[in-house]
């Protein structure tokens, strides 16, 4: 067995150590550096709502409310149920918490989130989002783990040492992450059982023989006592630290953000942790018959929006607020119509929120567009590629130069303002928007013209996708000046139906929604 495979096979398939109560994966690594400035103390929570989180009814966009309550009337929360948020939009009845960090200047919600040519396959698009790969692309390595080969060439051999004791990331669950896969290694540590966080001990001291099999077993001993070695900071940093809140629900998730409060107030080095939420599946029982209020997409939402509010807090009591930011992720969104069996199916696009005292607050792009008839495998159009997001906060937090970000992410990175400066209080609740569009004629049956307004030079790009998301058609791109601009689009070649016309102008981006008529 190659050392390469072998390593990504204990890291992918998980090897508990199950021995004086910690239970961690034997895969692990970093280098007590920031991810480029080593100055930097700066810590990303990841939360994966895994399943494919319902953002319609997470966000419900209110002027498109009476189409949207049409199109799923089976899970629609009544509008007098909702928590007002702005002029547009209102949450779901259980994330007053999620309210309560946008009152505070904590939460900035970017809307249509995914990727070109979805994927609404479970295990594809999962593995998407933690690679950052096209969809025709099968990459390895995770966009965090790709960062950490490029900076740390070499890893595992010779970690931790003197210097770098602490573990890069950790992931809070069963497995560990693959946003965090490398080429030869994971970077991440996986704590399973974080209520019993004791020593570990490998058991084995002895010679080993000269063969092929004396060899891996060797390097799988060696393995084990490099985890060994890292779960000893993590030990004393949970003994050391601190949680001020009480407010955490009992909950999986609440109890591992607590701990990791405590695993940060105790001075624990590493820069990501990464935690999962699941069952967003919900194809089923997302509401209760008669009361969509209540059902099992409720209690997730109250389970998170509890958790993650009890965090924030925590932070600030502890004095850490201005050095942890975090962010939620799902794998794709739900479709507009709901099923008969009160659930809603795959999906596209979906918000995602982003945390913390440093971020710029509000809302980024436009609430989705539902028509008074919604094709049965319409979902949300995509706005942002997810790929941006992430490479924007690489920027903004931990100071990544954009041609790093272009060459680990995508060469179509758009750069989304997301983070402030953390010492000075937050204000803007919106980002002005210069992108001002219509389509037209619409529904069309041969020509379009999308009619665009600009309020100074800008580059643009186009594409055109299909009701599903797939990709039909790159436009191009093209600078232009400041006024009022007409974008001719063929569409003689296209079947009747449903089409998004996607528009990226600098850091804004929005899709229009397309009818093709038969004549």
């Amino acid at each position: 067995m190659k050392r390469r495979s072998f390593l990504r096979n204990t890291t992918a398939f998980a090897l508990p150590t199950l021995l004086g109560g910690m239970q961690v994966t034997a895969s692990a690594a970093q280098r007590m550096a920031a991810l480029i400035n080593e100055e930097s103390d700066r810590v990303l929570v990841l939360i994966d709502l895994n399943g494919g989180n319902d953002g319609l009814n997470t966000f419900v966009p209110l002027d498109g409310y009476d189409n949207l309550a049409n199109a799923r009337p089976h899970v629609m929360i009544p509008q007098s149920k909702l928590i007002s948020l702005t002029d547009t939009i209102s949450l779901h009845p259980e994330l007053q918490g999620i309210k309560n960090l946008y009152d505070n200047a904590n939460l900035k919600v970017i809307q249509g989130v995914g990727y070109p040519n979805q994927n609404r396959s479970h295990f594809r698009s999962a593995d998407i989002w933690n690679s950052a790969s096209d969809t025709d692309v099968f990459k390895p390595t995770g966009w965090l783990g790709r960062y950490l080969d490029d900076n740390f060439p070499g890893f595992p051999e010779d970690y931790p040492n003197s210097d770098y004791r602490h573990p890069f990331a950790i992931t809070m669950g069963k497995s560990i992450s693959g946003t965090c896969q490398g080429e030869e290694s994971n970077f991440s540590l996986a704590i399973l059982n974080s209520n019993d966080i004791g020593g570990l001990s490998t058991g084995i001291e002895t010679e080993f023989t000269d063969d092929y099999y004396g060899k891996e077993l060797a390097f799988l001993v060696d393995t084990f006592k490099k985890t060994n070695a890292y779960a000893e900071p993590v030990i004393e940093a949970v003994e050391n630290g601190n949680s001020l809140s009480n407010a955490y629900p009992e909950t999986a998730l609440g109890h591992q953000l607590q701990v990791v409060a405590r695993m940060i107030s105790g001075g624990l080095k590493t820069k990501i942790y990464v935690l999962k939420l699941g069952g967003f599946d919900t194809h089923a029982d997302q509401v209760v018959d008669g009361d969509t209020t209540q059902g099992e997409h409720a209690e997730l939402l109250s389970n998170l929006s509890q958790s993650i509010e009890a965090f924030q807090n925590d932070l600030k009591a502890l004095g850490l607020e201005k050095r942890v930011l975090g962010m939620t992720f799902s794998e794709f969104g739900r479709k507009i119509i709901s099923n008969a069996g009160l659930g809603t199916d795959h999906g596209t696009a979906a918000p995602m929120m982003i945390f913390g005292d440093c971020v710029i607050p509000g809302i980024t792009g436009a609430n989705p567009e539902i028509a008074d008839q919604v094709d049965i495998d319409e979902g949300v159009p995509m706005q942002y590629d997810f790929r941006s997001v992430y490479g924007s906060v690489l920027m903004d937090w931990f100071k990544v130069p954009e041609e790093k970000v272009k060459t680990l992410l995508t060469p179509d990175f758009q750069y989304i303002p997301i983070l402030g400066e953390c010492l000075i209080p937050n204000s803007t609740r919106e980002i002005d928007r210069q992108l001002r569009l219509t389509a037209k004629p619409n529904p069309f049956s041969n020509n379009l013209i999308i009619e665009l307004t600009l309020t100074e030079k800008a580059s643009i790009k186009m594409d055109l996708s299909d009701v599903q998301g797939k990709l039909i058609r790159n436009i191009g791109g093209r600078t232009l000046q400041a006024g009022t601009h007409e974008v001719n689009i063929e569409g003689h070649d296209l079947a009747a139906g449903i089409y998004f016309v996607r528009i990226q102008i600098g850091n804004e981006s929005k899709a229009i929604r397309l009818v093709k008529s038969n004549h």
